[in-house]
């Protein structure tokens, strides 16, 4: 399947900006703002009541004060929840978000009645500098067994194609970037540039530099039959490569995003996204600002099976 109507969400309780992230994060400012705790707890809050209220199945986990993990609000980086009940657990470059990865959380999902049948922890390779920061640097096309990575200290090329070949993914592998300071540095993660839906794919493949990269992954998409919406850089920058899409429990489908990302899209690309299903939109600008990532890496799937 390539959507889900259950999600995992950390409710922070020590948000803000993290200096060790910001080192090869570009979308980070640092707002100064002695609220922002406050202001990113309520963007997430509704953003939960939000996603509730179109069905679809949230469970919330609280952040503990202590280790200190001001970026716990973004958990898809660290842990994934597969189908046939494996849970991966995943490398980190900053050592403040290592702490994020908490094993009671699988007690918390075994409890509410998913089967998790074993767990997969890669976390061993930060020994040797090796990144791979789960569906933050990975876009996973499950349905086709897919898998794009840009490449960035977030990704590791030769971790990344172990990845694939172990899980019985198609690696696609590509540089794209952003401008910062008037340079071309590269894009931390892969999912602030694209997303990938069931029958369509949102993305910026102008921050691909390279015209042969830029071609190659434009026809991988539409050789697996999807409709591509490009966004431009600017819209990137207001996270509009940072969707994803759900299902409620209806069968439903709804690309989420934050408000920033839906109002800088023009009305054609919002309509083309409104041919295959209903846009959900929540603001996070505090989030988006001190954090630089938004609504889809506050996001964790759970494909897992019912016991």
């Amino acid at each position: 399947m390539q959507t889900t109507d259950t999600v995992l969400m950390i409710r922070p309780v020590a948000f803000g900006f993290n200096e060790q992230t910001a080192e090869n994060n570009f979308f980070q400012v640092n707002s100064e703002d002695g609220n922002v705790q406050q202001k990113a707890l309520r963007e997430f809050d509704l953003y939960v009541e939000e996603l509730r209220r179109h069905d679809i199945e949230v469970i919330v986990i609280e952040d503990t004060p202590e280790p200190h993990t001001p970026d716990s609000v973004f958990p898809n980086n660290w842990v994934s929840f597969g189908e046939d009940g494996t849970v991966i657990l995943y490398p980190m470059f900053a050592p403040n978000r290592r702490a994020e990865r908490r094993r009671d959380i699988l007690d918390v999902l075994k409890k509410k009645g998913f089967d998790v049948k074993s767990v997969i922890d890669l976390s061993h390779y930060e020994e040797t500098g090796r990144y791979l920061e789960g569906t933050g640097s990975i876009i996973f096309d499950h349905e086709l067994r897919i898998a794009y990575g840009a490449l960035s200290q977030r990704l590791d090329e030769g971790l990344f194609l172990r990845f694939c070949n172990e899980f019985h993914y198609e690696p696609v592998v590509f540089h794209s970037y952003q401008i910062f300071e008037g340079q071309r540095v590269p894009v931390y993660h892969t999912n602030v540039m694209m997303c990938i839906a069931d029958a369509y794919a949102v993305v910026c493949l102008q921050s691909i530099d390279d015209p042969a990269e830029r071609e190659f992954v434009r026809q991988k998409l539409l050789s697996s039959g999807k409709e591509i919406i490009e966004i431009t850089e600017i819209q990137m920058h207001h996270f509009a490569g940072n969707m994803l899409q759900l299902h409620n429990k209806d069968g439903e489908r709804f690309l989420v995003m934050s408000r920033s990302a839906r109002e800088s899209l023009s009305q054609e690309q919002i309509s083309r996204i409104e041919m295959f299903n209903r846009i959900i939109s929540v603001g996070l600008e505090t989030t988006e600002q001190n954090g630089g990532g938004s609504a889809r890496c506050m996001l964790a799937e759970v494909f897992l099976p019912e016991q």
